[in-house]
């Protein structure tokens, strides 16, 4: 990505309503619901502001959650305590305006929201995403993201993992 973005927490000033990925659904959420979910502490949520335009060219949210732990695949799981839940964050939406297609947007809010989760001083051992559809649960795959055995479009990477993929190091 190049220095024509800046990722920051979404604000009032950010314009929403010409935003269009090309999933109706991803669309609406950004455009009407994401803000009661800030208001409601539900989610935050990220934007790459365009620089030279001002315009919202992508966004995601993180969420804190948790899973049981019989969903994690093995042999993930097998490392993991016997707790019944397994803490994480998870990144429940991530859009990119269909105008930016080609500048590596998508890859690099992912990154962010990783970086972002790896940061936090919170406990958490994985990340989760939910995808859409089967291009973005493909998309996640190519980062490492393993699906859950009983839910194939959410995606487990566990944070030790995250932190290797962003130094460098292949997951």
């Amino acid at each position: 990505m190049s220095a024509r973005f800046a990722i920051e927490p979404l604000g009032k000033g950010h314009q929403r309503k010409a935003f269009s990925c090309g999933n109706e659904r991803i669309d609406r959420y950004f455009r009407e619901a994401v803000t009661q979910d800030i208001k409601r502490r539900y989610a935050t949520c990220f934007v790459a502001r365009d620089l030279e335009t001002d315009r919202v060219a992508g966004f995601y949210t993180l969420s804190s959650s948790n899973v049981p732990l019989m969903a994690v695949p093995e042999p993930l799981a097998g490392r993991l305590p016997r707790y019944p839940t397994v803490p994480a964050v998870l990144i429940g939406w991530l859009g990119r305006d269909n105008s930016y297609a080609g500048f590596g947007l998508g890859e690099a809010l992912l990154f962010d929201a990783i970086k972002t989760i790896a940061e936090a001083p919170i406990g958490a051992h994985a990340i989760f995403a939910d995808a859409i559809d089967e291009k973005a649960a493909a998309f996640y795959a190519a980062f490492g993201f393993t699906a859950l055995i009983d839910r194939p479009n959410r995606l487990y990477l566990p944070v030790a993992t995250a932190q290797r993929l962003l130094s460098g190091e292949t997951p």
